[in-house]
């Protein structure tokens, strides 16, 4: 999925665990700058860069961009020498000879967007695996950890955080971030109401997306009224899809039925 920039905003700014430095932005000049060395940045990066310029997910700190020949160039900006080998290039490093995180060049960005895949190399071996599929995917990533979440609630909602976090399409439909689905589910009271299931988005309306938390049915979504929270939602609900990513990709249609339930 394409990256939200304007829901990235918004983990970002509700992410107590993510320091940032306003004051600090980038100039577009000095980004252009070094993608001349280092080649074309990804654009949810580019946003980080001119939004904040430098901080910190979770543990890692975040690389920035300075002139060339900067106290910055030595270390703490992406176009440090160290940070670009081969088609890897590291944009967030934890502290200690913790962890680094990179840009995979290689592979192209699922949609053809210019977001590269984000892969973590341990400091100790040099291991590789994969953490997102973009930047963006990368913080939402690190702010669900950094709050117990763990990689999603299931393994739909998993994989759309690793490109993104969270979804607003035109018609309302909305699939939360890291940064709201607690406070929503703790709202409408769903793990009293409906302890199997995990309120995953709404569709500004009134109605909400269920899914299951366990069993082998963890990718069908379910549409019900947020007044109206039963047990068996998949009985006193709709069912909506059972391809979250490729529903939301197609536009996220949704069947007109009229005022919410309950």
């Amino acid at each position: 999925m394409r990256p939200d920039l304007t829901l990235l905003r918004d983990l970002v700014e509700g992410s107590p665990g993510f320091g940032r430095g306003p004051a600090s932005a980038v100039p577009e000049a000095l980004i252009r700058e070094a993608e001349a060395r280092v080649g074309p940045l990804p654009p949810s990066y580019r946003w980080w860069l001119a939004a904040y310029g430098h901080g910190r997910a979770g543990d890692a700190d975040i690389a920035t961009v300075g002139p060339a020949g900067s106290a910055d160039d030595l270390y703490e900006a992406v176009t440090a020498g160290w940070r670009l080998s081969g088609d890897r290039l590291c944009f967030a490093v934890e502290p200690d000879c913790g962890d680094g995180y990179h840009f995979a060049l290689d592979p192209a960005g699922e949609a053809g967007d210019g977001e590269y895949p984000v892969v973590r190399r341990d400091g100790t071996d040099g291991c590789e695996d994969p953490v997102a599929e973009s930047f963006a995917g990368f913080l939402a990533v690190q702010a669900a950890r950094s709050r117990g979440l763990r990689d999603g609630p299931n393994p739909s909602v998993a994989r759309l955080w690793r490109s993104t976090p969270g979804v607003l399409l035109d018609n309302g439909v909305h699939v939360y971030g890291p940064h709201l689905i607690e406070e929503r589910n703790e709202t409408f009271e769903v793990a009293r109401y409906a302890p199997h299931w995990v309120l995953v988005g709404d569709d500004s309306g009134g109605d909400g997306f269920f899914m299951r938390r366990h069993g082998r049915d963890r990718a069908s979504v379910h549409r019900l009224g947020l007044g109206a929270i039963r047990e068996h939602v998949e009985v006193e609900g709709e069912p909506v899809t059972d391809d979250l990513l490729g529903w939301l990709r197609a536009g996220g249609a949704l069947e007109d039925r009229g005022p919410a339930k309950g």
